[in-house]
């Protein structure tokens, strides 16, 4: 599976936002971007105003990044919303955020989708009392993912939990933290989606 394995930090500096891709780090003082608030790279002030274009590729790339998605799965991801009923934009954002790492995630179970993926790599969560190893696995209403009972006392999971209380849960999740388990209440709105992106710019790349 392609994934990217380079500086993180890099990236957030990029886009020029917080992507919260370091995890606990994100919420410090020792965050890429509150310590150099420019672009990578010794050339950038040189950067002309980008275009209409550039803009648009600036929107995608920074969901391929939040979501750690790479070009062809997200376009799959398009392709798919863009068959969907409703606005193709909202429905693009509804597939990231039911996949298993993203909801492992939001649920408090890993500090950041690398780590969720992780978890969900080496075996350590169940989707409605199955292993799932997939982290792409798309989610559905009603489905309930929990920790392995041989993993629920992984320090990394207890840990990232007590963090979570204090970020609180999406309205579209619910979750039972002393069993470890969490559910799908329902497909989440674009307002119960706490992603700030433009993603009519990714459907007006993608449409041309």
């Amino acid at each position: 599976m392609a994934r990217y394995t380079g500086p993180v930090c890099r990236l957030c500096r990029r886009e020029g936002e917080k992507l919260f891709l370091k995890a606990d780090r994100c919420y410090t003082d020792k965050c890429a971007i509150e310590r150099r608030k420019y672009p990578p790279g010794q050339h950038w002030q040189n950067r002309p105003k980008p275009s209409d274009y550039g803009l648009q590729l600036r929107e995608k790339q920074k969901l391929k990044r939040i979501y750690g998605v790479m070009e062809r799965q997200f376009r799959r991801y398009f392709e798919i919303a863009s068959k969907k009923k409703g606005v193709t934009g909202e429905a693009l954002m509804q597939l990231l955020e039911l996949r298993l790492d993203n909801t492992l995630s939001r649920l408090g179970f890993a500090t950041g989708i690398r780590s969720a993926r992780q978890l969900v790599t080496h075996g350590h969560v169940l989707v409605n009392g199955r292993k799932v190893n997939i982290p792409s696995y798309n989610l559905r209403p009603g489905d309930v993912i929990e920790i392995k009972e041989q993993s629920r006392n992984l320090e990394v999971i207890k840990e990232s939990l007590e963090k979570a209380q204090h970020r609180g849960i999406p309205p579209w999740l619910e979750l039972d933290a002393e069993n470890m388990k969490g559910k799908v209440l329902h497909v989440p709105s674009r307002d119960e989606i706490p992603v700030i992106a433009r993603e009519q710019l990714v459907v007006e790349l993608y449409s041309k």
